[in-house]
């Protein structure tokens, strides 16, 4: 069966005033809302499943077409992070919902705190879909979509990144190399030997490429090689000390636990995969199920 389903390749919280919504990214593109994040979104009490309490709720029923009944009354099924079913609902079905509330509440006939409570939930999700929506439009209409997406990370990199590089302090722990040769098999003859030229690769795989999105290629532009291939700085010397140098520690301590851990280089860099993937690199195996 689980074959059969789509997975969810991509996961995050869409914040709507105080409401946290969990929500997916299915392989063929589906954006999916969780059963758990559309109830909370609208102000219902429950679990997951009770939104599907909707097209039979005495004062909504009336509001709720055929169509969007069927939807409701059918949830996508997917494959979460962990692997197993989760159910959701195609994140539209969000949209016709609140007008659906919100139809019944200009008709003046919620009448309990509860149905109150839904309405209340709903307009504050139609409205703030409206504002994004019509930035969004003129974002695209524009072409500021495209600037929008560049300044948005360079406000990210200037976070991590100096505009010119700091004096060198050793920020690599030994540990980090000397575990790194013990899972390939390699010699270990200390830190003061030169190391073998893939090493490099490895760091920027597992370090710089996972620190935060567009860092290495920031890192090359900024800190390139002259004609022999040789770095004038070390990358680490263009992290900024209150945001670059704490996520690099935080990082590289979290691959040394996973290296002392870890049977061999295949096995390490299989959980790197799974807990620390390359921004917009599909997850292969999550270690948290997505709320049902």
């Amino acid at each position: 069966m689980n074959e059969k389903l789509k997975k969810a390749t991509y996961k995050g919280i869409l914040e709507i005033g105080n409401v946290k919504i969990p929500c997916f990214v299915l392989e063929d593109g589906t954006r999916v809302i969780s059963g758990r994040g559309m109830t909370t979104a609208i102000g219902m009490k429950g679990r997951g499943q009770g939104i599907r309490r909707i097209p039979t709720h005495k004062t909504l029923k009336s509001f709720i077409d055929n169509e969007l009944a069927v939807a409701i009354e059918n949830p996508i099924v997917f494959l979460g992070y962990g692997g197993r079913p989760a159910h959701g609902y195609e994140a539209t079905i969000l949209v016709q919902i609140c007008e659906a509330v919100l139809k019944a509440r200009d008709r003046n006939v919620l009448l309990t705190e509860q149905e109150k409570r839904y309405a209340k939930a709903c307009d504050i999700i139609t409205r703030a879909l409206a504002k994004v929506g019509i930035i969004a439009l003129v974002d695209e209409a524009t072409g500021y979509q495209e600037v929008r997406d560049r300044i948005a990370l360079q406000k990210i990199l200037d976070k991590y990144l100096l505009a010119e590089y700091a004096k060198w302090a050793k920020r690599f722990p030994d540990e980090f190399y000397q575990l790194m040769f013990q899972l390939k098999g390699w010699q270990w003859k200390g830190m003061k030997i030169n190391r073998p030229s893939v090493v490099g690769h490895y760091t920027n795989d597992l370090v710089y490429e996972r620190l935060a999105p567009g860092v290495l290629e920031e890192l090359k532009r900024r800190n390139p090689p002259d004609e022999k291939g040789i770095r004038k700085t070390r990358h680490h010397q263009w992290l900024t000390e209150d945001i670059g140098h704490p996520a690099l520690q935080n990082h590289l301590s979290i691959l040394v636990a996973f290296m002392r851990a870890a049977p061999n280089w295949g096995a390490f860099h299989r959980n790197v995969e799974r807990a620390l993937p390359k921004v917009g690199e599909t997850i292969p195996l999550a270690l948290e199920e997505p709320e049902q």
